[in-house]
């Protein structure tokens, strides 16, 4: 399957007829890989499964089941795993010893709907979307949201009072979301609008100035209609040059960090969220429906501050 280049800047990134690996599959819907930089594994959600597991070179096994239906992963600087799970609708912490705590669970006194995906930032703060699906059938429980709203929201380094960070009004499902490599920009997709908005980020760790940096991530089907069996915009991760890769209708949709489309990663099942990892960050993990694949490129992620732990 060859990837697409829309322009020869990304034919840089990644060899366009380079091989893809299926690393596992008979998930049900598998979300939030997460690299251990000294362990050198994947983690991954499967939500409908409420299992998560470990990926390494000797294959597949379980390691939480049940997982309170998590769905993004990521660590922190000291390699506590953060987890947003959508059975508590909260953001939750193991520490390596295993032991559990919540980090943020309610907002104005009202439960948050269900903590989707989460990013740390160099000073220890930890940002997270907050859009309803986990309070849909499968996907965590079933039940009425407390907030009229879904938004994006900050924890302070150390804990503290939870932060909303955008107007109430701004996102209709909130989704993936990441920093640029100098952190001074973090990018919101948009499931429902199909977009990405760019911020720029305050010396305190708040946003302003926000405006649209990608949109049309869709695609019709043969009916004129708008097919988001196809893909949409969901995980979305910044690489170490300032590009932007988001999932989207075929596979992941690659931005400049102008905003330019400069390419597609064709891969077989809808994808849902990606990452980088194994030796020197040069391997994209991609959670895929039903699968586990991989690909090799020739860039890497934006630095984030766990990866500092370990080579990769």
């Amino acid at each position: 399957m060859r990837h697409e280049a829309i322009e020869p800047s990304f034919e840089s990134l990644l060899d366009l007829d380079g091989p893809m690996r299926r690393l596992g599959t008979g998930y049900d819907f598998v979300e939030g890989p997460i690299w251990h930089p000294t362990g050198h594994y994947l983690l991954f959600s499967d939500i409908p499964g409420d299992v998560r597991r470990r990926w390494d070179p000797s294959g597949v096994v379980e390691v939480a089941r049940p997982a309170r239906k998590g769905n993004g992963l990521t660590y922190d600087r000291e390699l506590n795993l953060l987890v947003c799970e959508h059975v508590t609708s909260c953001v939750a912490r193991y520490g390596q010893d295993g032991t559990r705590s919540e980090l943020a669970t309610h907002f104005e006194g009202r439960e948050l709907n269900s903590p989707n995906d989460i990013v740390v930032r160099s000073d220890g703060s930890i940002y997270f979307t907050d859009p309803r699906y986990g309070r849909m059938p499968g996907y965590g429980v079933e039940r009425a949201p407390e907030l009229g709203f879904q938004g994006v929201y900050r924890i302070p380094p150390g804990g503290g009072d939870l932060q909303l960070l955008v107007d109430r009004t701004m996102f209709t499902a909130p989704n993936g979301l990441c920093f640029s490599p100098d952190e001074n920009r973090l990018y919101v997709n948009d499931t429902d609008q199909a977009n990405i908005r760019v911020f720029d980020v305050r010396a305190d760790g708040t946003l302003e100035n926000p405006r649209i940096f990608a949109t049309g991530i869709y695609q019709n089907n043969d009916l004129g209609v708008r097919d988001d069996d196809l893909g949409v915009p969901d995980g979305m991760k910044c690489d170490e040059g300032g590009n932007v890769w988001v999932t989207g209708p075929g596979g992941v949709w690659v931005f400049a960090p102008d905003g330019r489309h400069i390419g597609k990663i064709r891969i077989p099942e809808k994808v849902a969220n990606l990452h980088w990892g194994g030796p020197g960050w040069r391997t994209l993990f991609l959670t895929a429906t039903t699968s586990l694949y991989a690909i090799d490129t020739t860039t890497g992620p934006r630095k984030e501050p766990f990866m500092q732990t370990g080579a990769g």
